[in-house]
């Protein structure tokens, strides 16, 4: 019977513990406060989203979000660079409270993490050089157009022919700086690829007089936020409806896409 109660007692305190363990883990937001800091992951390689000045400064869309979101939530903002690979390991092991870093929502991730309501998007487009007669993707009939292989780019370019029963020679490279230095070197004219590659490219070959001819898609980007942890995103969702309606979330995109955002983007 001794031995039963022991066990019983046991049980009890295992029980309050993870219960205790539970609550604080749910309750991110209170943790952030207390410590007075938010640690967020930014991609600081991957401009115009994050990267890294003269003076190794971080700056970018991201980077600017995620100190706006600090500073309305009275905290000082502390920067974990990751890879793109590396988000959600970094997020569910603790290391970080939130992701900003060009997070698309993804029915993959969804399982493993939340995500605040959309606070930007990566618009997806077909570019080319300004003398390039491509308005609209029935323009691409016969052409060849490069793209990397298996990217959001990829998928949307291939859809939208087959959609429109259009044949067009989409030459596929296997990673990102193949498929630019094919553009830069002029061995491809129209390719398909996310607004801030494009923008990447003019600024280092504005010989090239590289111009966006038409959207393809656009795949919303919203804050990566560890599941079970409703009063952070409670927060974090009504600060983005904040930023939405008062404009200063369209701001910091306009200044480093020139673009602004879909308004209904919070939908």
């Amino acid at each position: 019977m001794a031995t039963l109660s022991i066990l019983i007692s046991r049980f009890v305190v295992f029980a309050g513990i993870a219960a205790t363990s539970a609550v604080a883990h749910a309750d991110a937001l209170q943790s952030i406060r207390e410590r007075g800091s938010l640690i967020a992951a930014i991609d600081v390689s991957y401009p115009p989203f994050g990267k890294l000045d003269a003076a190794a400064i971080e700056s970018g869309s991201d980077v600017e979000t995620a100190r706006l979101l600090a500073k309305d939530m009275g905290v000082k903002l502390k920067i974990v660079p990751v890879s793109g690979a590396a988000r959600v390991p970094f997020l569910l092991s603790n290391k970080v409270d939130v992701v900003i870093a060009s997070f698309s929502i993804t029915e993959e991730r969804k399982k493993v993490v939340d995500y605040s309501l959309p606070y930007a998007v990566d618009y997806l487009v077909v570019a080319a050089p300004k003398s390039t007669a491509v308005s609209q993707i029935s323009d691409l009939a016969g052409k060849s157009i490069a793209v990397t292989r298996g990217t959001t780019a990829d998928i949307e370019l291939t859809g939208a022919l087959q959609k429109k029963g259009i044949t067009a020679n989409v030459v596929r490279y296997e990673d990102e700086a193949t498929t630019n230095t094919a553009v830069i070197t002029g061995q491809q004219d129209i390719f398909a690829a996310s607004l801030s590659t494009v923008q990447s490219l003019e600024e280092r070959s504005p010989e090239k007089s590289i111009a966006i001819k038409f959207n393809l898609a656009n795949y919303p980007l919203a804050i990566g936020i560890r599941k079970n942890e409703p009063a952070l995103k409670a927060w974090i969702d009504a600060w983005v409806k904040a930023g939405m309606k008062n404009g200063k979330l369209n701001k910091i995109f306009v200044t480093y896409f020139g673009q602004s955002l879909p308004t209904d983007l919070a939908n």
